[in-house]
């Protein structure tokens, strides 16, 4: 006869089994793969290397799907993107000295826009930690040093029973608001020793919440409900908190205007009466901010771009929510609240009360226009048409990635992102090479919807590689290079400050036949065709390539005069 109880005991009899009984053949590595399939991880990114092979031999006992790179930068794009579209933490495995140093570019850009990157690198051996020259080859003095201003968080592992707690407490760190890259480093001989300690089983990790302090949001409610012209600057943390509803609420009971910054793409509807859209290089958005009596700022440090490149003066009383201390109250006295945007927005939605002012959308309208006819007024027919065609090929729901390039620039301002969470560019760190990689990123997270990725032909020579990762893993990401023959925005910047530029022409291949001969199709367009070839690209499965020879320029700055 069976009892209850023996039905209990059972499962707890073979985990014990099992404990005591580890499998053999595992190491070090194991318990690195092990950890991160514990915590919820599917998907690992990275490129291996001597020292890294422990981990990357575990790779094929566990489930873990592996993509590889073949840049180490572009494979922390690549996980900035997965991270950015799923919010969870994306592993990044690297080997030590070189190869983890070729990631840092990358890791600064997840830190400026907060995507959660678990960077996992290996080490020289044990006996080399500690600063000594011992010549051990990628030896660095102090490799964690050089991660220390760019990522979260760094954890270096001494023994393998360091290791679970350890990854753990990493994605506890890259997951917890703001979210960001974080580091651990591994070394060689730990990875590759033989363990005798148990399968990982669990790793379940709790991420605090970071709610606002409720005396500070009931100031922020009653200022925000008495005030003659509130108004509202939603960042990217809006977007990250997966805030956008309760921003529209609290905008429409307040009937405050919202201008999003260029992290913030879509963070409120775009064609809303009360959208001021996203032209915040523009004076006239910058007097309309400044003109604000109560200046709510959501999820944003107000850095240079969103400032107009600190030409933003504001008059009025400033109240600014944000996640990251460091940011709140960096460059514009406030009420700062440290919090989370949703739970802070939604503290205020509880709290504020409901204004009327029927004015408000007529004085948006007024701002929009006077941006149009500035623009207007500068004859750049061309580059709107450009976006316009992007736009109208691009499905809704699909994700864009962009490049340091002019046509992003525009994107900035003039691109309707139609949703939250689908415009990313490399606007944090401000590097190049972003584009393609962190397109691939976002292909392999969410497959189903087709991926744009826009580079200049600079910024693409740095990615012409992963055009073999596209091709081996049949990615879905249709990218779009604008050739103009060399570093656009940087010719037109020392033209306009020295009369020449210097530096800035590029010898670069033939797009296309490059693309063809990684098995990839390649189209070459036209500004009147680029809608329908782009689409056409878009519709197909599997990677693909538009190239668009066109000289485009940048609308005249508003904060020089």
């Amino acid at each position: 006869m069976t009892h209850d109880h023996d039905l209990v005991l059972r499962p707890i009899a073979a985990q014990t089994e099992a404990a005591l009984n580890p499998p053999p053949g595992r190491n070090g590595g194991d318990l690195v793969v092990e950890s991160l399939a514990g915590l919820g991880a599917t998907t690992v990114f990275g490129l291996p290397g001597q020292h890294a092979l422990g981990m990357f031999d575990a790779l094929r006992r566990s489930d873990l799907r592996y993509i590889g790179l073949r840049v180490e930068n572009n494979a922390g794009f690549a996980a900035d993107a997965y991270g950015r579209v799923t919010g969870e933490a994306a592993p990044l495995l690297l080997s030590t000295g070189p190869g983890a140093l070729t990631s840092l570019a990358a890791l600064q850009e997840a830190r400026a826009a907060s995507a959660p990157v678990l960077a996992i690198s290996s080490q020289v051996p044990t006996a080399g930690l500690g600063g000594g020259r011992h010549g051990y080859l990628h030896e660095l003095p102090d490799q964690a040093a050089s991660f220390r201003g760019v990522v979260k968080s760094v954890h270096t592992v001494r023994t393998q029973s360091q290791i679970p707690s350890a990854i753990a407490e990493a994605w506890t760190s890259a997951l917890t608001v703001p979210h960001g890259p974080v580091w651990v480093e591994i070394p060689q001989d730990v990875l590759l020793a033989e363990t005798q300690i148990p399968v990982v089983t669990g790793g379940d990790t709790f991420p605090e919440e970071l709610p606002p302090r409720p005396e500070l949001t009931a100031v922020a409610a009653d200022l925000l409900s008495r005030a003659e012209r509130p108004a509202i600057v939603a960042g990217g943390g809006v977007v990250r908190a997966d805030a956008a509803k309760k921003l529209r609420q609290l905008a429409e009971r307040l009937q405050a205007p919202v201008v999003t910054t260029f992290g913030g793409k879509g963070a409120f509807p775009w064609t809303h009466p009360l959208s001021l859209q996203s032209w915040l290089e523009d004076r006239h958005t910058t007097d309309f901010l400044e003109d604000a009596d109560v200046l709510l700022v959501v999820g944003s440090g107000l850095g240079e771009l969103s400032s107009n490149y600190h030409t933003f003066k504001p008059r009025g009383r400033v109240i600014q929510i944000e996640a990251d201390l460091g940011k709140l109250e960096s460059n514009h006295p406030a009420l700062g609240i440290h919090a989370d945007a949703r739970l802070a927005l939604q503290a205020l939605l509880e709290t504020v009360g409901e204004r009327t002012d029927p004015s408000a959308p007529e004085r948006v309208r007024a701002v929009l226009d006077k941006v149009r006819d500035r623009i207007a007024a500068q004859e750049l027919t061309l580059e709107q048409d450009v976006l316009a065609a992007v736009r109208a090929a691009l499905p809704p729901g699909a994700p864009s990635f962009w490049d340091m390039t002019i046509l992003a620039y525009w994107a900035w301002s003039a691109f309707d992102a139609k949703a939250p969470n689908t415009m990313h560019s490399a606007q944090g760190a401000g590097g190049l090479g972003y584009g393609f990689p962190a397109a691939l990123g976002a292909a392999v997270a969410d497959p189903t919807h087709p991926v744009l990725a826009v580079s200049g032909d600079g910024g693409a020579l740095y990615s012409v590689a992963e055009l073999a990762t596209a091709r081996q893993y049949d990615l879905n990401v249709t990218w779009l290079i604008v050739d103009d023959g060399g570093y656009g925005i940087l010719r037109e910047y020392m033209t306009d400050a020295f009369g020449a530029p210097t530096a800035t022409e590029l010898t670069r291949p033939d797009y296309v036949a490059l693309a063809e001969s990684f098995g990839v199709p390649g189209v070459r367009t036209s500004p009147q065709t680029l809608a329908a070839d782009l689409a056409k690209a878009l519709a197909a499965p599997g990677p693909s390539v538009v190239v668009l020879p066109a000289v485009l320029r940048m609308f005249a700055p508003t904060h020089l005069g």
